[in-house]
């Protein structure tokens, strides 16, 4: 009978300390959360919960279209200039329209759309050079991340571009029953990428290919159409996430978006996708979303300094690659 209990609370144990390894992220969120309402009366208020939202929603619509590139097993470090082009496009096609006598409403529409096709192409030149020649996506994207803020420079000649309707300001800057519209459209891509990635058979194949390549491949997945469909989905993220900074400022610059891909492999890593690929849920980058913003958000509500902000960031990404190391480890023992 005593083994037999020893046994049952053994088990229960074993389960409850799963249960914790599972939701780690979450638990050092909420204790984060608990800390920061009694260290700043300003934090738990609804006008800087909605602060966050806003502010991660800008790259949280690349982090989850990033999720399903690392889950690839690929990566993208050109999104944040696709965010620098979609806006100079849209400034430079609204102005140039406009000047040949189209509506500017009708004109800024057109340059949305034009942006969007341009995304898209970058995202089938870096998938068809990744496919094609078997070149790393690091590496391409790495240089393709210097082409494109070089041709937003040079077609904008380095200065922002601010002919824009001012109904455009807001698709960035306004609000729907009090909660901003960029939040709106960030739950809206999370809903989106989620339903994909958990019931569709492109979402399996996804995880397959990420997973082992040749098994995915033996089992008649076509392997280099879904990488070059991943990277593309990657980039219209990336121009969706343009055309919500262009609205917010008003404006096109080939200065926006640098080192955004920084921020959104951060979350997506601390979420709990695996770096290796084929391992990863765009539940845990909406939860490492949060942990982002909350923790930036803290810092700057205690006037944590700057620099020093920068050290916690990569401590953070540090910390989470081990802890999925760690895991992968254990799994495999």
């Amino acid at each position: 009978m005593r083994t037999l209990t020893s046994t049952k609370l053994s088990s229960s144990s074993f389960d409850l300390k799963k249960k914790l390894n599972k939701h780690v992220l979450e638990i050092i969120l909420l204790v984060i959360v608990i800390v920061m309402t009694f260290a700043s009366s300003g934090f738990l208020t609804g006008e800087n919960l909605l602060n966050i939202l806003r502010n991660m929603a800008l790259q949280g619509c690349i982090a989850f279209g990033m999720t399903i590139v690392i889950i690839a097993g690929e990566i993208d470090l050109s999104i944040g200039s696709t965010v620098a082009l979609t806006g100079v496009i849209i400034g430079l096609t609204t102005g140039k329209l406009a000047d040949a006598g189209m509506s500017m409403d009708v004109a800024v529409i057109v340059g949305i759309l034009v942006s969007f096709i341009v995304a898209g192409l970058i995202g089938l030149f870096n998938g068809w050079i990744l496919t094609k020649y078997k070149v790393p996506s690091f590496i391409i994207t790495l240089a393709m991340l210097n082409v494109i803020y070089g041709i937003a420079a040079v077609i904008s000649k380095g200065f922002p571009v601010t002919t824009l309707p001012s109904w455009y300001n807001v698709l960035g800057a306004g609000q729907i029953f009090s909660i901003p519209i960029p939040a709106i459209i960030l739950l809206i891509v999370f809903a989106i990428i989620f339903v994909v990635m958990n019931y569709t058979t492109f979402g399996r194949s996804v995880y397959a290919v990420g997973g082992n390549p040749e098994s995915a491949r033996l089992s008649g997945i076509h392997v280099s159409r879904v990488k070059i469909i991943c990277m593309v989905i990657v980039q219209l993220c990336s121009a969706l996430s343009g055309v919500l900074v262009s609205s917010q400022v008003m404006s096109g610059s080939f200065n926006f978006g640098k080192g955004w891909e920084m921020i959104a492999i951060s979350s997506v890593i601390i979420g709990g996708t695996s770096l290796f690929g084929g391992v990863g849920k765009v539940w845990g980058t909406f939860i490492g979303l949060i942990f982002l913003g909350v923790i930036i958000n803290a810092m700057t509500l205690l006037n944590v300094n700057e620099y020093i902000q920068y050290i916690v960031r990569g401590l953070l990404i540090l910390t989470a690659v081990l802890i999925t190391t760690i895991q992968l480890m254990k799994k495999r023992n």
